[in-house]
């Protein structure tokens, strides 16, 4: 065996598994890491994007919006990674939300979704349109999903935290799509996170496999009929990819596997690994030896029969009447749009709920939509949500920064600026790009950037 710190165990499996293979597996880790890069297309165009960060950087074939990069580029501390215009993800990761599909208009759901880079995929997709519910069971690891969610500009979502099969009594036969983005032995991370080759052994694997199962169980419960489900590990093990969606599809004969397109990259599953069925064939294997990127599974499925749901019922709550109209005359003031929709009050926080939204009452909720700001002793305060969501020209009074200046790691480091102009909310960007909010007075501009966000 070739001295390459995973855990000899492993190395020993995947060469029983791989055959002739295994030396060019083990070999991949020996090589460069190669990182990605995709690029938000809400608010610019990918190749604009890119040529503008000057690194080099190849297309994925998987992925439109996707790019290799350098590991040494160091791109999670620039203003353009803070207006979020693009996201930092393992290559092999962006085929999944292009596996899936998500169209505009469509109700779809990430069941374990932090920190975030599959769900920000699909609101991409989706356009910012229809809702797209992003779950995690972790309360920490849904912070993290909320802040790029947020970073995003993404308006129709709806973070909870809750457990799988709370969700499923609460959305039967509920969505378009449902991804299962599942909890994993992560193999495939091996290279990326001392804690996953620390954590490695067969009993793991096979902890990872009935735990895969029951979350699976409860996603298809929330799938309707005609809909899609996806099934995606970043791990090698057939126990938690073959195995797992052959005793799925045993129980669940209203589903079938069903092949995604195929490009440059994708291999077929390994049905003969775990004794399954050869439409196991039809999922997907991204390996590092054979594609950039660190590996992945994904088994697209379609529940071919089963029962209509019966009609949602919609949440009454509404905001009081006060919180609408100071919000109203924000707008009045400090924008140049209209941002309409039902809206709810909750705590101090003003949100506006995606359209057709069911009841929510009884789940843990972070987010029940885009959140627009606080209302707190007579006035109301925009929230970085509204920001990151809004395009330039979309605010009256604004404070455009360049990438090259000081100013806008001024700001993003919370110092104040000087600007003369009128006074009032204003929205900064860095090329035309939102940051966030100040409030300028006499000429100078409070930093309203979040502390929690705040550059060192």
């Amino acid at each position: 065996m070739q001295d390459t710190g995973l855990p000899e165990q492993y190395l020993q499996r995947m060469a029983d598994l791989l055959g002739n293979e295994y030396e060019a597996f083990v070999a991949s880790y020996a090589g460069r890491r190669v990182d990605g890069l995709r690029v938000n297309e809400l608010k610019v165009e990918p190749q604009t994007l890119v040529d503008s960060l000057l690194v080099d950087s190849s297309s994925l074939e998987w992925c439109p919006t996707g790019f290799t990069i350098p590991s040494d580029a160091a791109l999670g501390h620039h203003p353009y990674h803070a207006a979020g215009l693009y996201y930092l993800q393992e290559p092999s990761a962006m085929a999944v939300a292009e596996v899936l599909a998500p169209q505009p208009e469509e109700r779809v759901l990430d069941l374990c979704a932090a920190p975030g880079g599959k769900a920000t995929h699909i609101a991409s997709l989706m356009w910012n349109q229809g809702l797209l519910v992003a779950n995690d069971i972790h309360p920490r690891r849904v912070q993290a999903l909320a802040e790029n969610l947020e970073r995003w500009g993404a308006t129709k979502v709806v973070i909870l935290n809750e457990t799988p099969d709370r969700l499923a009594l609460r959305f039967p036969a509920f969505f378009d799509r449902v991804l299962v983005d599942a909890p994993c032995s992560g193999e495939a991370m091996f290279r990326r996170s001392e804690s996953a080759r620390a954590d490695w052994s067969v009993e793991h694997v096979r902890g990872c496999a009935l735990r895969q199962r029951d979350i699976l169980a409860s996603a298809a419960q929330m799938v309707r009929p005609g809909g899609w489900l996806c099934y995606a590990t970043c791990t090698f093990s057939p126990e938690e990819n073959e195995g797992v969606v052959t005793a799925f599809l045993r129980d669940h004969p209203d589903f079938e596997i069903i092949v995604p397109p195929r490009v440059l990259g994708f291999d077929r599953g390994r049905p003969e690994w775990a004794d399954a069925p050869q439409p196991l064939e039809r999922a997907v294997r991204l390996w590092p030896h054979h594609a950039p990127g660190e590996g992945h599974f994904i088994a697209l499925m379609q529940r071919v029969s089963g029962e209509v749901a019966p009609s949602e019922r919609a949440w009454p709550t509404e905001a009081p009447p006060a919180a609408s109209e100071l919000f109203a005359d924000f707008c009045c003031k400090h924008l140049t749009v209209r941002i309409e929709g039902q809206l709810i009050l909750m705590g101090t926080h003003l949100y506006r709920l995606p359209p057709d939204l069911p009841d929510l009452s009884g789940l843990r909720i972070v987010r029940p939509g885009w959140w627009l700001g606080r209302v707190r002793r007579g006035r109301f305060e925009p929230s970085p949500a509204l920001a990151m969501a809004l395009s330039r020209g979309e605010a009256r009074l604004r404070l455009d920064l360049s990438v090259d200046g000081p100013e806008v790691y001024a700001y993003l480091q919370g110092s104040p600026l000087h600007s003369f102009g009128e006074d009032g909310w204003l929205l900064v960007t860095v090329d035309g790009h939102s940051l966030g909010w100040g409030k300028r007075v006499r000429g100078v501009v409070k930093n309203h950037y979040p502390r929690r966000l705040r550059w060192a």
